[in-house]
């Protein structure tokens, strides 16, 4: 029997890491079509951090942070079959990660990969959902066509380097110093670039004899604008998964219609049901069967429950490698 109250990291107020607080909260109950997921795993994300400093999140959204979490289910809602108590599954959920207990929609809802244990579970959710909306759903990457990952080293980074060599594409990532450019090229890149030493610009001109990226990943948002631009192929697509210090994207319209390039972007939070189960369906059929072998989650840290504002400071210095968790105890 599931107990009454349970533990979860609240976000008391806009800022820091330290506004995130231990609280007691009661467990979530699952409504027609959820999950309760008994969570022994949560990752932590960007987009946690962003919530944390503003303070709130989308409309509706928990105070507890958290996007993704693997454990056991420990009761369903009405109408679900797919799952009963006891199964082991990672879920992609909308906020309350961050807790004993979580409520997951069913139609996100992954079982755990042959051979894997819940802790390489819970690094999977968000970055291969993100990884695979961006790089293939929307950027419509191809095998033989050029990948340029920017941040590389990070979880969706690694994770869309990993795909990308799954469907035969060729990719080119940058990162911040040497161990993470190495790591780039370990996991499948074929090519690395420091950034702070070297032009990625004309780095991927060279790499590519003149080609540019087909399709580029970008993390930095609007700080890379034109020069984005510049290192594109004829008819690329530049897809952005954050705004970055600069909220404001400016380029002359001329760079863009030159190479008849699409610039775009997404948050997968904020996408639609429909969206997302699109997405579920695409990674059960094309890369459920591969993890593990071609594609493995980077695991960087493991924090407790209790040190989530250190998962943050952390994941803040940008001096990760793979995926953050935390370890959440019963």
């Amino acid at each position: 029997m599931q107990p009454a109250s349970m533990t979860a990291i609240e976000i008391t107020k806009a800022g820091g890491p330290e506004v995130l607080k231990p609280t007691t909260r009661p467990v979530p109950q699952p409504a027609a079509g959820q999950v309760l997921i008994k969570v022994a795993y949560g990752g932590v994300n960007r987009h946690d951090c962003g919530q944390r400093n503003r303070g709130f999140g989308p409309k509706g959204a928990t105070d507890i942070p958290g996007l993704e979490v693997a454990g056991e289910v420990a009761a369903v809602g009405a109408g679900v079959t797919r799952w009963k108590a006891g199964d082991k599954v990672c879920a992609l959920v909308n906020g309350g990660g961050y807790a004993q207990y979580c409520i997951a929609l069913d139609e996100v809802t992954f079982p755990v990969p042959k051979g894997f244990d819940l802790k390489m579970a819970a690094a999977l959710p968000e970055a291969l959902m993100t990884a695979w909306l961006n790089v293939f759903m929307l950027g419509r990457l191809k095998a033989g066509e050029w990948l340029l990952v920017h941040g590389g080293s990070s979880g969706v980074g690694s994770t869309a380097i990993q795909l990308a060599r799954l469907i035969g594409a060729n990719v080119i990532a940058t990162a911040g110093n040497a161990a993470k450019r190495d790591f780039c090229l370990k996991i499948g890149a074929h090519a690395a670039i420091n950034y702070r030493e070297q032009d990625f610009v004309a780095e991927v001109e060279k790499i590519t004899a003149g080609h540019g990226a087909d399709v580029i990943l970008d993390m930095a948002g609007a700080a890379y604008a034109k020069r984005n631009l510049q290192a594109l192929a004829m008819d690329g697509r530049v897809m952005h998964l954050s705004s970055g210090d600069s909220k404001e994207y400016s380029v002359p319209l001329g760079a863009i219609m030159s190479k008849r390039a699409m610039v775009s972007g997404s948050q997968l939070r904020v996408s639609a049901l429909p969206v997302k189960i699109e997405i579920v369906r695409q990674l059960n059929d094309r890369v459920w069967p591969h993890l593990g072998t071609k594609v493995t989650p980077i695991i960087d840290s493991v924090l407790p429950l209790a040190k989530a504002c250190d998962a943050h400071a952390r994941m803040e210095t940008s001096e990760h490698i793979g995926k953050i968790l935390l370890e959440v105890t019963h």
